[in-house]
């Protein structure tokens, strides 16, 4: 059996261990939270290595992007920099592949089209998705100055966003990352703010956390397209009136599980780290492994 495990700096309530089969070879595919506990993040991520087949990131990214072109966080890159076996993975290689494949999924299901109006929380964290979305015909909002730097400034235009991103992005990649995105309890806290932006748009799309830290009471007759739930999540948004939860990656036993993971399971089913992989192998695989997005009704 081959052994998945993302270790994630988020919340251990968000934690979950299931066994699957895929393409047929069996996984265990775990997560475990550290509570924002750094050293521990650190030291599993010591204990782990070479003893599994892939190891997740999980609740921060190694890499954030400037259009095409990746960098990575310092402090990310600091807390892994003794692994050196077990192949480590963000999940920043499916989210340029297959978040933006779901995009265009979703447009021939009809869920978005020409015009359709959407709130993308952080591109640098997810260009894949937003570069989908912006071919996919979509006026794009980008978050990123709000949700990750608590400026309250929308940007509307993707020359305006990569404008900017080139400026800060230098900068906030040697910023503590518990700056830049919630982790442990504070992964809990709904403070709503920017209400007029989630109002504005159709589809509200990111990194759950990124999603809800802001939320408003109502959103009604909304589209969430994220990519980790939980059936709690799922409560959270229902109770909020969204209309579809759109998630990226495959259900396991109720819960979807990120990125990092699914791109951990590619590797260990490859043997291969992550950029061994090409762009056309990740589309390849995705193909194989038919992982489709869950439109899910709430």
């Amino acid at each position: 059996m081959k052994r998945v495990v993302s270790i994630s700096l988020g919340s251990s309530k968000r934690d979950k261990k299931v066994e699957v089969e895929i393409l047929g070879e069996k996984f265990s595919i775990e997560r475990i939270g550290t509570d924002g506990d750094i050293e521990k993040f650190v030291s599993l991520f010591k204990e782990l290595d070479g003893k599994v087949d892939a190891l997740g990131l999980g609740g921060a990214d190694l890499y954030i992007s400037v259009g095409k072109k990746r960098t990575t966080l310092k402090s990310v890159e600091n807390m892994i920099k003794d692994v050196k076996k077990t192949p480590i993975c963000d999940g920043q290689w499916l989210k340029d592949t297959l978040e933006k494949k779901a995009v265009f999924y979703i447009k021939e299901k009809g869920l978005i089209k020409e015009g359709t109006k959407v709130l993308v929380a952080s591109g640098v964290s997810r260009y894949g998705m937003a570069e989908g979305f912006l071919e996919a015909g979509c006026k794009v909002l980008f978050g990123d100055l709000m949700f990750s730097l608590g400026i309250p400034v929308p940007i509307y235009t993707h020359s305006s966003f990569l404008l900017l991103a080139s400026i800060i992005v230098p900068i906030a990649r040697r910023l503590p990352y518990k700056w830049l995105y919630p982790t442990g309890e504070s992964q809990e806290k709904v403070e709503p703010k920017y209400e007029k932006y989630y109002k504005w748009a159709d589809v509200i799309a990111g990194d759950f956390l990124y999603i809800k830290k802001h939320m408003p009471e109502d959103l009604t007759g909304k589209i969430v397209f994220t990519n980790t739930t939980t059936l709690e999540d799922r409560e959270f948004l229902r109770k909020r009136r969204v209309k579809l939860l759109v998630t990226t990656t495959p259900e396991f036993d109720g819960r979807t599980f990120g990125t990092n993971v699914m791109e951990a399971v590619i590797c260990a089913y490859t043997g291969k780290k992550p950029e061994e992989l090409t762009e056309k192998d990740y589309y390849d695989l995705i193909d194989k492994l038919n992982i489709k997005p869950n439109i899910i009704e709430l």
